[in-house]
C-alpha cells in the first residue's frame, strides 16, 4: 500500500491501515527520536507519541509532503520539546543513564575479554567520547548531524524536515562537525581515553 492510500485508509479510520503505518516508519521514527534525545527510554516514549499525534492529526494532513517527512517533522519536534521540557532533569538523568550504560558495557566487555579486551574497550572509550560530543552541540545543529549521519537524509530532506532552507542545513552541519572536531581534538590531546 502507497502512502497516500496509507493516509486515505487512516483518514477513513482504517485501524488495520494505522497498523501498517506503525510496521512501516516505527524504526525510522525510534531511530529519530533517539537521535536527538539519546535515551532508548525516552526515544521509545516519543516514537509513541508521535504515532498518536499522527492518529489525531491525520485529517489535517494535507499531503504537500511526503508522508516520511511528516513523520520526521513531527518526531523532530517531539524530541525537542521533550529535551527543552526535560531540561531541569537532564544532568541528573544523563547521569544516572550513563552509570547504567557504563554498567552495561563493562558487562559486555567482561563477557568479550576473551577476544581482544584492549581494543573492544577502546572502541566502547571512543563511542562514549563521540556520544558525549554529539550531545553537546547546540539543538539544531546536533537535529542536522542526526538525521545526515545516522539516518543517511540529503540536505533536501533535512530542509524540509527541519523546515528550512538547504543552505541553512549546509550551513548547520558544517557548523556541527566543526565543533566535534574541536571537542573531539582537545579531546585527544588530553589523552581521554
Amino acid at each position: 500500500m502507497s502512502d497516500l492510500e496509507i493516509i486515505a485508509q487512516l483518514q477513513a479510520g482504517n485501524e488495520q491501515a494505522f497498523r501498517l503505518l506503525v510496521d512501516q516508519y516505527q524504526k525510522m521514527v525510534l531511530n529519530t527520536c533517539y537521535g536527538v534525545v539519546q535515551n532508548h527510554e525516552d526515544a521509545e516514549d516519543i516514537a509513541q507519541d508521535v504515532f498518536v499525534e499522527v492518529y489525531k492529526s491525520v485529517q489535517n494532513f494535507r499531503a504537500d509532503a511526503k508522508l516520511s517527512t511528516w513523520l520526521y517533522r513531527i518526531a523532530i519536534n517531539r524530541s525537542i520539546n521533550h529535551l527543552r521540557d526535560n531540561k531541569k532533569h537532564r544532568w541528573f538523568r544523563s547521569f544516572e543513564s550513563e552509570v547504567e550504560e557504563k554498567n552495561r558495557q563493562l558487562m559486555q566487555l567482561a563477557g568479550d575479554a576473551s577476544d581482544k579486551p584492549g581494543f573492544n574497550l577502546e572502541n566502547e572509550q571512543r563511542a562514549i567520547i563521540l556520544r558525549e560530543a554529539i550531545n553537546s552541540l547546540p539543538a539544531q545543529q546536533k537535529v542536522a548531524f542526526s538525521l545526515s549521519k545516522y539516518e543517511e537524509l540529503s540536505y533536501q530532506e533535512i530542509s524540509e524536515v527541519m523546515q528550512t532552507s538547504v543552505s541553512s542545513v549546509e550551513s548547520l552541519i558544517f557548523r556541527a562537525k566543526k565543533n566535534l572536531q574541536k571537542k573531539l581534538y582537545t579531546c585527544y590531546k588530553k589523552s581521554c581515553m
